[in-house]
């Protein structure tokens, strides 16, 4: 085969193959955007020019985890050491909501702060990027993982594990790891002593999936709200969006839509909220 014949078909498999493993982008402007979600399948930091958020004003009922987690955020920020934290409880209580509003307050203050967030799946792939954000270092990057947790057949917790241990290298200092999760220790418990029935050493393996969340310096844990906070969330977010309803009428629809959803949580105010807007014919951002 002559080298003409040859080249146009090593040029399709270049192809093929940076399509199956694209290169990943050495340079990224990081001063275009307070947040960027990580891609791993393109290997790329995709801005996010609006961030989903809520002002950290309008969070209430959870005033000890809010203080707690804007004074490690700050801390960070202006270089100095701070803890990972894993924000864990029931569903709707403002964990991941609270991550990101803490970081809109301290970016407002230092700009340098940027926020990715990494989907749980994609925790294996952290050895792709990490080294482009420690080549960054007039940046302070918080790595932001929604919703996470691991089943039996998952071992890409290891990869957390190394990200939060350090490895040989150590974290880079520049980055920080916030994650929300519904379980405390990440994994079900039946699931970790399940798993221990099988294993010779029993012990050593549970021990290993629980002590994940051990790497985690802060630990916050939400809970659902009682009557007056969720009230007040109501009463906040009517305020801060200029819903002109009476105000005992405002309570008791309030109430009526917690309890057809068994629930109080901010998640269940904000749909209230949300419904209400649409019925006043109001828009809210």
């Amino acid at each position: 085969m002559s080298n003409s014949e040859l080249i146009p078909i090593l040029r399709r498999i270049a192809e093929i193959l940076e399509k199956i493993h694209p290169a990943t982008t050495k340079k990224v402007n990081f001063t275009t955007t307070s947040a960027f979600v990580w891609n791993s399948d393109l290997k790329v930091f995709t801005p996010v020019k609006k961030v989903n958020r809520i002002p950290i004003e309008l969070l209430k009922g959870i005033d000890q985890a809010r203080d707690t987690l804007l004074e490690n955020t700050k801390r960070f920020a202006k270089g100095f050491p701070a803890n990972n934290a894993l924000l864990w409880g029931g569903r709707g209580t403002g964990k991941s909501s609270l991550v990101k509003s803490v970081h809109c307050k301290v970016y407002d203050e230092i700009n340098q702060l940027i926020l990715i967030e990494v989907h749980r799946e994609d925790i294996s792939s952290l050895a792709n990027f990490l080294p482009i954000l420690r080549d960054n270092p007039s940046f302070r990057f918080i790595l932001f993982c929604d919703d996470l947790s691991f089943n039996t057949e998952d071992d890409t917790y290891k990869s957390l594990k190394a990200l939060l241990d350090g490895g040989i290298e150590g974290r880079p200092e520049n980055v920080l790891f916030y994650a929300t999760s519904n379980r405390r220790h990440l994994l079900p418990r039946d699931m970790i002593e399940n798993e221990g029935y099988t294993e010779i050493n029993s012990g050593e393996s549970a021990e290993e999936k629980i002590s994940l969340s051990d790497r985690f310096g802060l630990w916050l844990g939400f809970h659902n709200c009682d009557q007056a906070t969720y009230l007040e969330i109501i009463e906040g977010y009517a305020e801060e969006f200029s819903l002109q309803v009476d105000l005992e009428q405002l309570r008791a629809e309030a109430i009526e839509w917690s309890a057809t959803r068994g629930a109080r949580s901010g998640r269940v105010a904000w749909q209230f909220i949300q419904d209400l807007a649409g019925r006043l014919k109001k828009r809210i951002s």
